[in-house]
């Protein structure tokens, strides 16, 4: 489906997001990043232009919106100190959000300015996933030998406080801008992890983050483990490679890591998939509200169809590390090893202003070849294997351990 990755439509040019709106703590950085087009729409922003929405519901009342604020402009006491443009910023913050849904948001001109510097630029911070639930700021990975990582953070951990103040009291800008900072400095968070009764505190020493997208190991076997940290624009280029490398010497079997994998880019997922999979295999099925399923296939023709492959996952993998799985599942290309995913399994598009602000919006959900909903459910893997504290403490990866034994068993 060309209209999800670098296609015009309609004299606009969008972003599509199928990754969770998760942010790396590096400094405003969604590692869920979608189908992702350089080119920004451009919408004018003036409201002398815009009339009222016919579609809007009868019980909507927009005439107490200009009370509330004609009683400001008449009453206020300090009304020379107010600043208009943030008050219709904020109304529409509170617009996007009072849907409920945690993935739709209106960004400012300094909040979309930051999320776009770090899209570019080298970060520091942490180096961890966020995403906010029921008001909550939660861990959804630290990402791999990251100051997070290294510092004990784990998913699904609540952070409550930072650096002593409220996280529930930040909007999730407020939180990140909060969290991110110099390389070298220090912040503290407060954490509510789950099976322990009160909180606690950890202090990270923030870095550079740079993550490899693709760590290559020859195991005991012929078995080979690629550790697929992201989809970015680097990984198919280095997985092209590594596979490349592999034809010369077919392996007895592959494990994919999709663990702590939060996503990336949904083309790099199915190029990715198109050297596994048969010609013409469904990869994603992707379904908008008045609109035929859209389906996506397989771009090429596959180089590695029978080696054994074991899709590693964990609570920490996301979006298109679900697609990938959820594809080698159905066509029964391989197995999946770990514990349940996360569960996301909406897609989101990105609109930016001329203003310099701009509206991330969820317009579709995806489903698996199988058109199995995964969102806020997740996937569930053909063989659990729970990683014990015993083995965290002994540095002894169980699972990565668990699918080379499978591999060498067949």
């Amino acid at each position: 489906m060309q209209n999800y990755y670098n296609e015009q439509q309609g004299g606009k040019f969008f972003k599509y997001f199928v990754l969770s709106i998760f942010f790396f703590v590096l400094g405003w950085q969604g590692t869920v990043l979608g189908l992702w087009n350089d080119t920004r729409s451009e919408i004018a922003v003036d409201m002398d232009d815009i009339v009222p929405n016919p579609l809007l519901r009868d019980d909507v009342d927009m005439d107490l919106f200009w009370l509330v604020w004609n009683e400001v402009e008449n009453k206020y006491v300090d009304i020379d100190d107010i600043d208009r443009q943030k008050m219709i910023y904020s109304a529409i913050e509170g617009l996007v959000s009072g849907m409920g849904d945690n993935y739709s948001v209106f960004m400012d001109p300094e909040m979309t300015e930051a999320f776009a510097a770090s899209l570019d630029g080298e970060l520091e911070g942490i180096g961890a996933e966020l995403t906010v639930e029921e008001g909550r700021l939660i861990v959804v990975t630290p990402l791999k030998e990251s100051p997070a990582e290294k510092a004990g953070l784990l998913p699904n951990d609540i952070i409550v406080e930072i650096e002593g103040e409220s996280a529930a009291e930040m909007t999730l800008f407020d939180a990140i801008m909060k969290i991110r900072g110099e390389k070298g400095t220090t912040v503290t968070l407060s954490i509510l992890r789950e099976n322990l009764n009160s909180s606690f505190d950890v202090s990270i020493v923030r870095d550079s983050i740079d993550l490899e997208s693709i760590i290559v190991e020859e195991l005991d076997g012929g078995v080979v483990y690629l550790g697929v940290n992201q989809f970015n624009d680097k990984t198919i280029d280095e997985f092209t490679k590594v596979i490349s490398e592999m034809l010369l010497d077919e392996p007895k079997g592959m494990i994919v890591d999709l663990r702590f994998n939060g996503g990336g880019y949904l083309n790099v997922a199915l190029d990715m998939l198109s050297y596994l999979l048969p010609s013409d295999s469904v990869t994603v099925v992707i379904r908008e509200r008045g609109k035929e399923d859209e389906i996506l296939k397989v771009n090429g023709s596959p180089k590695l169809l029978h080696v054994p492959i074991v899709v590693l996952i964990n609570e920490g993998s996301a979006s298109a590390s679900e697609i990938f799985a959820g594809a080698i599942e159905d066509h029964e290309r391989g197995i999946t090893m770990g514990t349940q995913s996360f569960g996301k399994g909406s897609v989101q598009e990105v609109e930016s202003f001329n203003d310099g602000s701009s509206l991330r919006l969820t317009i579709a959900k995806w489903l698996t070849p199988d058109k199995r909903a995964i969102n806020g459910v997740g996937l569930m893997p053909h063989i659990v294997v729970e990683l014990t504290e015993a083995d965290i403490e002994a540095e002894f990866d169980r699972q990565k351990d668990e699918a080379m034994k499978y591999l060498l068993g067949l």
